[in-house]
């Protein structure tokens, strides 16, 4: 990327995506970080060589690329702080914050902003992420490639027409991470019952997921077709999937990620009303 790129917040999800950048090849002084702790820019400023200021307005003064990486809870403060400097250079403003939604933030930035919303998720921290965008119609295809560049330098990208759809996004990716470590562990727990010490059941565990998503990645299959190959006839496999289906996985499953959904639009409405 040759944008300039500004990040309002420099914690995790911030220094992953300028890791990425800067991994990716782009230049460490287009891109400036800010926050309000001096030691946490140093170490970032250290580790990659990027510019960093706690100078918020200055730092948005001329950027091309505004990215939004606080906490939803301070997003108002923050926004309201910048809106001048925002109204006065028209950046590409990107919000990775969860739950608030775009309207309400181009508002508190001041009205009329090309704007994108990003749903990213954890694994984003070790360059395997899934994000989620959302555009507002004020913005540009090059500013869609742009946004596109700028979070496919953590993982993987996939753009939603309806941004309604965030809230299934976080279900889907936002969330999920924590459903497969909750699998971790219970096949962690199941293989010390079957006698395996705990550290060989959890890494045969870890490393047959990762197996399996890359296989499910790169095939021409769909994950049906891939299960099936694994299963023979009155085989092992066959015996566990239908276990799993008679204790309804499947259900359990949609009904915790429609929680999560339900849960993503009550924050959302939380965040706007306070």
């Amino acid at each position: 990327m040759t944008d300039k790129v500004t990040f309002i917040g420099a914690g995790n999800m911030a220094g992953a995506i300028i890791g990425g950048l800067v991994g990716n090849g782009t230049a460490p002084d287009s891109i400036t970080a800010t926050a309000t702790s001096a030691e946490t820019l140093s170490a970032l400023g250290e580790r990659l060589g990027i510019r960093t200021t706690t100078d918020n307005h200055a730092a948005a003064a001329d950027a091309d690329v505004l990215v939004l990486a606080v906490k939803p809870q301070l997003m108002r403060e923050v926004c309201q702080g910048l809106a001048d400097s925002v109204q006065a250079n028209r950046p590409l403003v990107i919000s990775i914050a969860a739950g608030l939604d775009a309207t309400t933030i181009d508002h508190w930035l001041g009205g009329n902003n090309a704007l994108v919303r990003c749903m990213p998720n954890t694994p984003s921290l070790v360059g395997q992420g899934a994000s989620g965008l959302y555009a507002n119609e004020r913005v540009s295809a090059e500013q869609r490639d742009t946004a596109t560049r700028l979070m496919e330098a953590v993982g993987l990208v996939e753009w939603v027409d309806d941004e309604a759809l965030l809230e299934a996004v976080t279900a889907v990716s936002g969330s999920a991470p924590a459903y497969f470590f909750l699998m971790f562990e219970a096949m962690e727990d199941a293989g010390t019952g079957l006698g395996l010490p705990a550290e060989t059941a959890r890494r045969l565990a870890i490393q047959t997921a990762l197996g399996a998503a890359t296989m499910a990645g790169q095939s021409e299959h769909d994950p049906a077709t891939l299960k099936q190959n694994v299963m023979s006839p009155g085989g092992t496999t066959e015996r566990a999937i239908a276990r799993l289906e008679d204790a309804e996985l499947r259900q359990a499953l949609a009904d915790a990620m429609n929680t999560c959904a339900e849960r993503a639009r009550e924050m959302a409405d939380e965040l706007v009303r306070h």
